[in-house]
């Protein structure tokens, strides 16, 4: 292995499995390059880069970012459910949504 490549991860949680899978490349490789060198696109094809966002630890980015060494890019799955909408249902059904609320907090 040269000392000039780098080496990053892939990370994708579907539903079923997780992958954590380790790449490695020229300087200047970008996210949409790890990607495709990770072979996670033919593992789970479900992905679909023009959907799923991406992301270099939580953050999100473009698959055109070039990355550094030991960077961790991620592949995040569309959410099932509006988080907002979800808690106006809550609201509506009349939960408790205070934090610490629970049967003692009445009490």
């Amino acid at each position: 292995m040269s000392e000039t490549m780098l080496r990053v991860e892939v990370a994708y949680a579907g539903r079923d499995a997780q992958v954590l899978l380790t790449v490695q490349g020229p300087p200047g490789m970008t996210v949409g390059e790890a990607i495709d060198r990770s072979g996670v696109l033919a593992r789970f094809p479900e992905i679909d880069l023009a959907v799923n966002k991406v992301g270099i630890y939580g953050k999100l980015t473009k698959l055109a970012q070039p990355l550094v060494d030991a960077d961790r890019v991620e592949i995040y799955r569309p959410l099932i459910a509006d988080p907002n909408e979800q808690r106006k249902k809550r609201a509506a059904a009349g939960k408790v949504m205070r934090k610490g609320a629970g049967e003692e907090a009445g009490a």
